[in-house]
C-alpha cells in the first residue's frame, strides 16, 4: 500500500509542479525566434520583418508590455501584426503602449477574433475537441475600432480583407491580408487577383491560418504568407508536440516556418515535414525529414505561424510551447534557408 500511495503522491506532485511551471514559468519566458526565408528575387539585399501576434493583453500584464516595447531595438524593416491583441475592455491603451515604440517602422495589421470580443470562461478539456471554435452566445464586444484607430494613426495600414502595396527598405512590397476566418470575416474574393509583377513580393497577412484563405492567396502568387492565432498548440507534449491547431491547419504546421500550396493540408499528400532547431544563440535552422516522405512544390509558398505571446486569462498555461515573436530575414530565392 505504501508503495501505491508513495505513486500516486509522486504522479501528483508531478502534475502540479508541471501546472505551476506551465502557469508561472513557461508562458513569461518569452522569446524571439529567428528565421531566414529564401522569398526575394535575385540580388536583392535583405528585408527584416518583425512579426508580433496573439499578444492577449490585460493591463496589468507589464512584462509583456515591456517585452514587446523592447523589440523596436531591434530596427526591423517592416512589422506585421496578426491580430488578437486584446483581451479585456479597458486593453487598448496599454497595447498601444506596447506597440508605440513599432510605430516607428513600416507597420500593417490584421484583427483577431480576440480583438472583437472578451474572453469568457471554458471547460479547459474543450479545447480538444471539435467544439473549440464554437464562440458562446453573449459575448462582450470589444473597442476594436479604438485599436484600429490607434494602428492607423501609428503609421501601419489595415490589411482586413484590404490589398496593398508598401515602400520598404527601399522597394515595394505588396500586402494583401483577410478578416480572421475563425470567425468567418474573411473575405478573400473581395481581394483576390495576380500577385504584383512590380512588386518584389506579394505578402499574404491573415489572423486564423484557414486553408480556405491559405489555397487561394498561395495560388495568387504570395510567396510568403504569415498568420498567428494557433498558439503553437499551447499545450504541447515533449518529443510530440501539439495536439491541436484551433483551425484546420495540420498540427505539423501549428508553429514556426514551412512550406505551402494549394492541397497541402491534405492528408498524406506529399505535405513537407519541418524539424525546428534550436541553437545555442536561440537561432532556428529548418532541416529536412525523410526526402523520401515528402516532396514540396519548387513553386511552394512559405508559411510563418507565429505561436504568440499570450494566452486567454482564463487559461493562462502554456506547456512546451514558449510565448514568441518573431523576425524573419527575407532574402533572396537562391539562398539557402
Amino acid at each position: 500500500m505504501r508503495t501505491v500511495g508513495t505513486t500516486v503522491g509522486g504522479a501528483v506532485a508531478l502534475g502540479a509542479g508541471a501546472v505551476a511551471y506551465a502557469a508561472l514559468v513557461e508562458r513569461n519566458w518569452f522569446a524571439l525566434r529567428r528565421f531566414r526565408v529564401p522569398v526575394l528575387p535575385a540580388a536583392s539585399a535583405p528585408i527584416r520583418v518583425l512579426q508580433v501576434s496573439d499578444l492577449h493583453l490585460v493591463p496589468r500584464q507589464r512584462a509583456r508590455i515591456e517585452w514587446v516595447r523592447g523589440l523596436a531595438t531591434l530596427a526591423p524593416d517592416l512589422v506585421v501584426n496578426t491580430g488578437d491583441n486584446l483581451a479585456a475592455l479597458d486593453a487598448v491603451p496599454s497595447v498601444l503602449e506596447a506597440l508605440e515604440p513599432l510605430f516607428r517602422f513600416p507597420g500593417a495589421f490584421v484583427m483577431g477574433s480576440n480583438d472583437y470580443f472578451a474572453p469568457v470562461p471554458k471547460n479547459p478539456a474543450r479545447y480538444l475537441t471539435r467544439r473549440h471554435a464554437e464562440a458562446p452566445p453573449g459575448r462582450l464586444r470589444l473597442p476594436t475600432e479604438d485599436l484600429r484607430e490607434g494602428m492607423v494613426a501609428g503609421g501601419w495600414l489595415d490589411l482586413d480583407n484590404a490589398r496593398t502595396t508598401i515602400s520598404v527598405a527601399g522597394r515595394e512590397l505588396e500586402l494583401v491580408g483577410t478578416g480572421d476566418a475563425h470567425i468567418r470575416a474573411d473575405r478573400y474574393a473581395a481581394v483576390a487577383g495576380p500577385a504584383s509583377t512590380s512588386a518584389a513580393l506579394t505578402v499574404g497577412v491573415t489572423h486564423a491560418p484557414y486553408q480556405r484563405v491559405l489555397d487561394p492567396m498561395v495560388a495568387d502568387g504570395a510567396r510568403l504568407v504569415l498568420a498567428g492565432h494557433t498558439h503553437g498548440g499551447q499545450l504541447a507534449v515533449p518529443g510530440y508536440g501539439a495536439l491541436v491547431t484551433n483551425c484546420d491547419l495540420p498540427t505539423d504546421r501549428v508553429k514556426g516556418l514551412s512550406r505551402w500550396w494549394p492541397g497541402a493540408g491534405a492528408p498524406y499528400a506529399g505535405r513537407a515535414q519541418w524539424h525546428q532547431k534550436l541553437d545555442r544563440w536561440g537561432e532556428v535552422h529548418l532541416r529536412g525529414g525523410d526526402e523520401s516522405q515528402w516532396e514540396a512544390p519548387e513553386d511552394a509558398a512559405w508559411l510563418h505561424v507565429s505561436a504568440g505571446l499570450g494566452t486567454s486569462p482564463y487559461a493562462p498555461v502554456r506547456f512546451a510551447c514558449r510565448p514568441e515573436a518573431t523576425l524573419l530575414t527575407l532574402v533572396p530565392e537562391t539562398a539557402s534557408a
